[in-house]
């Protein structure tokens, strides 16, 4: 099934979820007439790849125009409409920058998997639950309503500033008009009545003044408020989802509302200085004693000022965080002379800064890495198809210094991959008169040298986003806090559902919590160390908890992915419990599991029933990747064969648990259909008989555990019969005996 079913088949909560990331830029028909193309393609490797990224856009424009083609015969005139319009955004809104398109779809895709992941769980996660809180959302709007409210204001007080601009214009000329007149004209009670008038006129004036003061400043005021507080939050809330993101959580949106509410405020500072500065020129054409602008127009004007500067600053963010294209779901870990992508953009979005302001990346302070490639760029609105104001960096690299000796510095992997370093980001803004320096950081990254450090990098990564909300503790692992057990195995869950494309249930992650802490305890109490985590054995193991699931993840991703998304791998499940789930099932059930003893291997178990009765198990050595690499698993789990002592090879393997039949549940998966027997005349040209691998244990009658299920022995159906004619069952024990070794 594929992934756009699963997601059709959800719930109505969740299916809103979906709704919510679909839009103009990736529209949701597009991913339902198109949906098994789609999901067919590398979108996360063309994200980072420009060539692929275009030929990927090129082919879905393609696949657009076979369905116009299709849609047309039909004459459907809506989706005629709709998909003509969808391929005018695709050739206008990406041609320039493919890679944006792939960057969409493959989010959509991830928060697909997600969703998907979260909707298998009975409950949502901590850390999923604190992002969705109520009280957040009602925040988001009422800023955006705050921010609207405050534009309305300042514009309004453009009329009134307007008004006062006529009402002194009116002024000077009937005051300009007495003033040429002759001395003795002067004392006409006519001229005494304008004169008068003229006073009520000034009163009125300085009211107005006053007023249109009042009311600037209950404008700075506004935004002075909703800059420190929610706007500075919401800011908060966006860098703190972009860290989970980062780490396999719930896709981060909301940065196109933050930049709309930056841009209004900024326009309506503007707005306010302006409104400032026509009255300091009404102030040079007329005074007055106790005339207000003299006396409050400075302290507004280094209020306004003061707001812009900090509305700038706090306005230049990494949109995306600096990531590998060889490693796209490993933001943040660097690998020394490889080339990384890092985005940023300025969330105040204002023609007259276009091409206007470069950027300059630079790394951490302490001299011991440098970045090369093209470290300045312009920040531009022609490269994102949302036309915001960013600049993307392609073309870095970390390039490590020699030490003073001559050597490199300290390489080895506890101190490469605990080490934390920052990408540094600084431009200058020159606006209306006002300068500003900006800078900003990436969230911290660890460099490696070798990517077998990569692993432990990970980990580093995955500890820090979610231990601190702090963009900047470089010195974090000097001193790493423990973590909540219940978020560290949400954030597990994650790797599954983001890297494999299906996360943990509640069974499987008990079964990590009992690995971690060696026993079954609370999740909302128990409190992990670091060290736990990535640093110490597992008991009786060479290796680490994280190493030993990272190799897990990499076992699933390059050969049993199918059988992962479909959930016939139950996978996170000890000998002792599987035992408990086998023992009252029907002879033949078996389940999959990982290896709890070996790194990246995975096994199966079946129960079967002894002559008297007694429920016996059976378990084959783990499948490793070398061996997968020859032969597809759910071929093996076809083909397995067992010989018990005298008797003919037959296929223990019957059921998978709890109780479906195997081809129904693997069948889709098999590479091809066992071979037939077949004549040497019909083997092909030189006629030869077909031959194929097939996985055969031994188990002896006082053994309850097959023989190395390495023994991949060559042969064909055909073989076996040739055998069982010529050979006794003495001779075929001893052949099937042997080890079968890979090169």
């Amino acid at each position: 099934m594929s992934q756009w079913s699963q997601v059709q088949q959800l719930e109505i909560k969740f299916l809103e979820q979906v709704d919510q990331f679909y839009d103009d830029n990736f529209p949701m028909e597009i991913r339902h007439l198109l949906a098994q193309w789609i999901e067919s393609q590398d979108w996360e490797a063309a994200a980072n790849n420009e060539a692929m990224a275009m030929i990927l856009l090129q082919n879905l424009i393609i696949q657009v125009d076979e369905q116009l083609d299709r849609v047309s015969q039909e004459k459907n005139l809506l989706l005629i409409h709709n998909l003509k319009r969808v391929r005018k955004l695709l050739q206008g809104k990406y041609h320039g920058n493919p890679m944006h398109i792939a960057v969409i779809i493959s989010n959509c895709l991830r928060e697909e998997r997600r969703i998907l992941a979260a909707a298998s769980m009975p409950v949502q996660g901590p850390l999923e639950k604190s992002l969705q809180n109520s009280v957040v959302s009602e925040r988001q709007r009422n800023v955006e309503h705050k921010v609207s409210a405050i534009k309305n204001s300042a514009q309004m007080t453009d009329q009134d500033v307007k008004y006062l601009e006529d009402l002194q214009e009116e002024f000077d000329f009937r005051y300009k008009t007495i003033q040429s007149l002759e001395q003795n004209d002067k004392n006409s009670a006519l001229i005494k009545q304008e004169m008068l008038a003229l006073q009520a006129m000034l009163n009125t004036l300085d009211y107005k003044r006053k007023e249109v003061l009042s009311k600037i400043g209950r404008v700075i005021h506004e935004i002075d408020m909703l800059m420190s507080n929610m706007l500075t939050e919401e800011l908060l809330d966006w860098k703190r989802r972009q860290q989970i993101a980062c780490i396999g959580g719930p896709l981060h949106g909301g940065l196109d509302q933050l930049q709309n509410c930056f841009t209004l405020l900024a326009e309506s500072l503007f707005q306010v200085r302006r409104q400032l500065e026509k009255l300091d020129e009404l102030l040079t054409r007329l005074t007055y004693d106790g005339d207000p602008i003299p006396v409050q127009r400075p302290q507004l004007l280094e209020k306004v000022n003061f707001l812009l500067y900090n509305l700038f600053r706090n306005s230049f963010v990494v949109e995306r965080q600096p990531c590998m294209p060889t490693h796209p779901q490993r933001p943040m870990v660097l690998k020394t002379l490889i080339q990384f992508t890092v985005k940023l953009r300025l969330l105040i979005k204002l023609p007259e800064l276009n091409y206007q302001i470069r950027v300059k990346a630079t790394i951490d302070n302490n001299r011991r890495f440098v970045l090369c490639g093209t470290h300045v760029k312009a920040m531009n609105m022609d490269e994102s198809a949302n036309g915001s104001l960013s600049v993307e960096f392609r073309h870095l690299q970390p390039k490590e210094m020699k030490t003073s000796a001559g050597s490199k510095g300290n390489e080895g992997p506890h101190m490469v991959t605990e080490e934390l370093h920052s990408i540094s980001f600084e431009t200058q803004v020159c606006l209306y008169g006002l300068t500003i320096n900006l800078e900003t950081s990436s969230l911290p990254v660890v460099m490696i040298s070798n990517v077998s450090q990569l692993p432990n990098a990970w980990a580093s990564i995955i500890w820090y986003n979610l231990s601190t909300n702090d963009p900047q503790n470089l010195s974090f692992f000097n001193n790493p806090p423990a973590a909540t057990l219940s978020q560290l195995l949400e954030v597990l869950s994650w790797q599954f559902s983001s890297y494999v494309g299906r996360g943990l249930n509640s069974e499987q992650l008990n079964m990590l919590a009992e690995k971690l802490t060696g026993q079954q305890v609370s999740y909302n109490d128990y409190q992990l160390s670091w060290a736990k985590f990535c640093k110490e054995h597992l008991p009786g193991k060479s290796f680490t908890f994280w190493i030993w699931l990272e190799a897990i993840l990499d076992l699933i991703k390059k050969h049993i992915l199918p059988l992962w998304i479909d959930g016939y791998i139950m996978g996170f499940v000890s000998k002792e419990k599987e035992r408990i789930l086998l023992k009252d099932k029907t002879p033949g059930t078996f389940l999959l599991r990982f290896s709890e003893s070996n790194l990246g291997g995975i096994t199966f178990t079946w129960v079967d029933q002894l002559e008297n009765g007694d429920v016996t198990f059976h378990s084959v050595e783990p499948y490793n990747k070398g061996r997968l690499s020859a032969l597809p698993f759910a071929d093996i789990l076809r083909d397995y064969k067992v010989i018990m002592a005298d008797n003919v090879p037959e296929n223990p393997l019957k059921y998978l648990y709890p109780d479906i039949p195997k081809d129904k549940a693997f069948g889709k998966h098999y590479s091809c259909q066992p071979n037939e027997v077949s004549k040497p005349s019909e083997g092909g040209g030189k006629g030869y008989v077909p031959s194929v691998f097939i996985p055969v244990s031994k188990i002896l009658n006082d053994s309850t555990e097959p023989h190395s299920p390495s023994d991949l022995l060559p042969m064909s159906p055909s073989v076996y019969a040739v055998l069982r004619e010529h050979l006794s069952p003495t001779a075929i024990e001893s052949a099937v005996s042997c080890k079968f070794s890979h090169s």
